[in-house]
């Protein structure tokens, strides 16, 4: 969408075989993020889908209050963060970019490219060719287009987290939509809010110093039983949560990536996770990947030359993003503290909340804004 506006036509060549509107569990999506989907006009469909979280309140394992935080900052007009179920946000975007006419292909999964004089053709694991002036790989963590960039790119680091999500139905739990309750447990980190219908969003963090291996996806009814031992010593609502979740729970290991050196080689270029994911302990995975997209299609705009604009497009992000991978690596860090570490963490919280967690601290993180109208200066040379 933003690349239409820049005025430049584009086909989006997606490996699934089939739209992912029932997949992964649910994200935050972070007030600079829609306030990038606003600069292409795209953030009403995405607002529609989620509801605002603006506030979240941290709580020790001992039910002990330890302060309260902002989940972001509002914008001018008043709108907040969101929490957004991960195939909602997918299905509004898809329905968005379908609407103005962009046309997206289905189970084309990359699989090699090969330079022209003109641009790049790409083969996919179909035996089909798609010819352009320029690859955007928008592939996430386990990026083909990062590996045909470069061969040695780094691969995804382990953060020594395991991350649970679910969905659950609450009669008793006292309704909080706008907030989100973070639990510092003794053993593990839980997370939850519950909207009017008495539907609650939760989610868990759990230490795990190996990298688990390929068996380790258990089934729901395992994760409950480990849950429910986790979080069994703590004051809160969190094995109640987990006792309602049915099979709507996923789990998975968390990964981010290390600097990646190389972001574009001639016509191809990565944005998004395949350049800088994150952990999820930001919140910010997927604001960081629309702000990219829209960086990415000014540069393309106002510059001639394609290495010129990539190359402006690397320098215009990189310093920003691998910020957000250090501050989100430091969060889950302190999920996983040890008992000194805990005992420390939950003396020392309530006054660094007071300190560190004002608005204005954060204000680099939230109140980053992306003018659609402002023209884009290129470096003087590709690098």
């Amino acid at each position: 969408m933003a690349l239409q506006r820049a005025g430049i036509d584009a086909t989006i060549y997606e490996a699934h075989e089939r739209p992912a509107d029932f997949v992964g569990s649910f994200l935050n999506l972070s007030s600079n993020g829609i306030d990038a989907l606003r600069a292409v006009g795209a953030d009403r469909a995405v607002l529609n889908a989620g509801f605002s979280t603006p506030r979240m309140v941290m709580w020790s394992g001992s039910g002990k209050r330890l302060g309260e935080v902002a989940n972001g900052i509002a914008l001018d007009d008043g709108t907040t963060s969101q929490t957004i179920q991960r195939g909602l946000l997918h299905r509004a975007l898809r329905d968005e970019a379908s609407r103005r006419g962009i046309a997206i292909v289905q189970g084309k999964r990359l699989l090699s490219v090969e330079r022209q004089t003109t641009g790049v053709q790409a083969r996919f694991e179909d035996g089909t060719r798609a010819a352009a002036d320029v690859l955007i790989g928008a592939d996430g963590l386990h990026s083909m287009t990062r590996r045909l960039i470069d061969p040695a790119a780094p691969t995804p680091r382990y953060t020594g987290l395991l991350s649970l999500g679910g969905r659950a139905l609450s009669r008793t739990l006292e309704k909080s939509p706008d907030t989100f309750h973070m639990i510092l447990g003794r053993r593990a980190f839980f997370g939850y809010t519950v909207r009017p219908s008495g539907e609650v969003y939760w989610f868990a963090n759990i230490g795990c110093a190996e990298e688990p291996g390929l068996e380790w996806d258990s089934s729901p009814a395992i994760w409950r039983e480990r849950l429910r031992g986790l979080f069994a010593d703590d004051a809160g609502p969190a094995v109640d949560i987990v006792n309602a979740t049915d099979d709507d729970l996923a789990a998975y290991p968390i990964f981010d990536m290390p600097g990646v050196p190389r972001w574009h080689s001639g016509p191809m270029v990565i944005t998004g996770d395949a350049a800088h994911a994150t952990s999820p302990s930001s919140g910010q995975g997927a604001s960081l990947a629309i702000e990219d997209t829209v960086v990415l299609a000014k540069c393309l705009r106002d510059t001639r030359d394609i290495g010129q604009a990539f190359a402006t497009y690397e320098s215009l992000r990189r310093k920003r993003v691998e910020r957000v991978v250090r501050y989100s690596a430091r969060i889950g860090r302190a999920k996983s503290a040890g008992p000194i570490g805990r005992w420390f963490r939950d003396l020392c919280m309530p006054v660094a909340l007071r300190l560190f967690a004002r608005p204005d601290a954060h204000a680099w993180l939230y109140r980053h804004h992306i003018d659609w109208s402002e023209r884009v200066s290129p470096l003087a040379s590709a690098a």
